[in-house]
């Protein structure tokens, strides 16, 4: 793990395009501003720990036929164009 030390008004860059800056740091806790590409998912760690434990109990919750399979294939198409 990468650990950096930064004050207020100060960022940090990951890749080319997401960049995280501190706003300010008060009573313990620490405000961040993200800048990132529309299709880059950001979450909180318990959210995204959340999220990936309701999509593990929903694969293995629930059939799919192939025709569920195909529309959902069909949908996530249509999102992208």
């Amino acid at each position: 793990m990468l650990v950096l030390t930064r004050r207020p008004d100060e960022s940090i860059v990951i890749g080319d395009d997401i960049i995280i800056k501190v706003i300010s740091m008060e009573d313990g806790k620490v405000k961040l501003g993200i800048s990132a590409p529309r299709d880059v998912s950001i979450h909180r760690l318990e959210v995204y720990q959340s999220i990936q434990q309701q999509n593990m109990e929903a694969a293995l919750s629930r059939e799919v036929s192939i025709k569920d399979l195909d529309n959902l294939l069909k949908a996530k198409k249509d999102k992208k164009d």
